[in-house]
């Protein structure tokens, strides 16, 4: 029907979702790395993933964004 509608909502939807449930691992992983921060000098392994996950975090909300006013531009 109306596929950019569609498209919006669903990327919305499963990354509103898939960001939900890997909030507890990055928690998990942000405690334990304040944890040991001073064992963890030349071990970058667990924060680049949480900084990763930021990332991906702010493109998924800028698209979300683009995708909303994208979609009143056309529809409305």
């Amino acid at each position: 029907m109306k596929l950019l509608l569609w498209l919006a909502v669903g990327f919305i939807v499963v990354g509103f979702f898939v960001l939900i449930s890997m909030k507890k691992s990055m928690e998990a992983r942000v405690a334990l790395a304040i944890e040991n921060k001073d064992s963890m000098e030349g071990k970058q392994t667990s924060t680049k993933l949480v900084i990763w996950w930021i990332v991906g975090a702010t493109v998924w909300g800028l698209v979300s964004m683009f995708l909303v006013v994208w979609s009143f531009y056309i529809y409305v």
